[in-house]
């Protein structure tokens, strides 16, 4: 390739499944200063350690950080561990609560365990952003409150809702776009990156970039939410319709299988490293027959899967749910518990780790979701004698119960 394709290849990668982009122009300068002189550019991406896992929502931003990457970006990794103190407001109805230190830390060093099953090592810095925002004292918190106005705070759609029902607002909360803007001043990043959700605190980078003249206004991209499993709430660990990247890899592989056909477009766009022209290639012979979607579908799950473990496990994980869902077996690595007689069937599948709660053990028992011996059972009220019971909840979830 001539370096003019080698850029509007690179630039075609970038915009790819994009919601915005603020300043193409100075991406394009960026990555073409990067083929026709070697120089790299900086491209910064928050996360706010609140939770212990990353899943496939998180990735999204993680593979345009990796497309960055290929194509001259040094990518700026910033752990929130002060921010995360506050709580990121946005699209919250209500002040969140407050996160100890020591519990954002542990989150903190599983995040960086994690991240580098996407990004490249090599060109990425972790940075903190405590180590310049704890130095900033209360003069400099104070000049910071300066440089934007509560009537702009309040044109923020979520703040706004809130004001005028009432709800109330924590000053740490207007603070939180303030210190996320600050950190761009900070890292002079050249590019941010977030997702929808996060223009208002994205655009107050480059506004503080301005106020504090660094030289720099960054360019912002915006990433579309991913739904989740559901097809409809965003991907979340709290509304349960979400894949964990860390998840068992049989468990990545069914899951993936479990989204409607129309949602596994979306997945292919916003998740596979396939070339646009391939997905398209993919879903015309889906359009015309010659492709059945379960087999889209299926190379969809071995893809993520092998991503986060190796190619040899995603065969496992398909060879594993061939057997339990077309051939009616069981599978090979049940847990295993055992439990006193005479044990409420809920408890038991609680116990044996497949059900969250004695509540969501009733539910699905009455929605007809639990199998006991490969039977469907419906009275949650049953007790369990002696003896030994396959337990069964939904199509991806066995334990092998020893009653005694």
């Amino acid at each position: 390739m001539s370096t003019t394709e080698l850029i509007e290849t690179a630039l075609s990668e970038i915009s790819r499944g994009t919601a915005e982009i603020i300043d193409m122009e100075r991406i394009k300068k960026l990555v073409t200063a990067f083929y026709n002189e070697g120089t790299t550019y900086t491209v910064k991406a928050g996360f706010d350690p609140t939770g212990a896992d990353l899943h496939l929502g998180h990735t999204v931003l993680l593979q345009k950080l990796r497309t960055f990457q290929n194509h001259g970006g040094r990518i700026q990794l910033l752990i929130g561990d002060f921010t995360a103190m506050i709580g990121d407001p946005t699209g919250k109805s209500e002040t969140r609560k407050v996160l100890d230190r020591e519990t954002i830390m542990v989150n903190a060093k599983t995040y960086q365990e994690q991240v580098f099953k996407v990004l490249d090592e090599s060109k990425t810095e972790v940075v903190f952003n405590a180590s310049w925002l704890e130095k900033l004292g209360a003069g400099g918190m104070v000049a910071l409150t300066t440089t934007f106005n509560v009537a702009r705070m309040l044109e923020r759609d979520d703040f706004e809702k809130r004001y005028k029902s009432g709800q109330s607002i924590a000053i740490s909360e207007f603070l939180y776009p303030l210190l996320q803007g600050y950190d761009s001043v900070e890292l002079k990043s050249d590019v941010e990156i977030g997702g929808t959700d996060q223009k208002f605190n994205l655009l107050m980078g480059r506004h503080l970039q301005r106020v504090y003249g660094t030289g720099k206004e960054q360019a912002v991209l915006m990433m579309p939410i991913l739904e989740g499993l559901d097809g409809v709430q965003k991907m979340s660990k709290s509304l349960n319709n979400y894949i964990g990247i860390t998840e068992d890899p049989k468990d990545i592989y069914a899951k993936t299988l479990s989204v409607s056909d129309e949602l596994m477009w979306r997945y292919y766009e916003l998740l596979s490293e396939k070339s646009l022209e391939a997905i398209a290639k993919t879903k015309e012979d889906v359009a015309n027959g010659t492709l059945h979607p379960k087999i889209a579908k299926e190379n969809l799950a071995l893809e993520l899967t092998a991503r986060f473990y190796n190619e040899e496990l995603a065969t496992m994980a398909k060879s594993e749910f061939d057997n339990v869902f077309k051939s009616n077996q069981l599978p090979t690595d049940m847990i295993e518990c055992e439990v006193e007689a005479d044990i409420w069937i809920c408890k038991a599948l609680v116990d044996a780790g497949i059900e969250p709660s004695t509540s969501q053990a009733r539910r699905d028992i009455k929605q007809g979701a639990v199998r006991v011996d490969q039977e469907k059972i419906s009275d949650d009220q049953l007790n369990l004698s002696s003896g030994e019971y396959i337990l069964q909840v939904g199509k991806r979830k066995f334990a092998k119960v020893k009653v005694k």
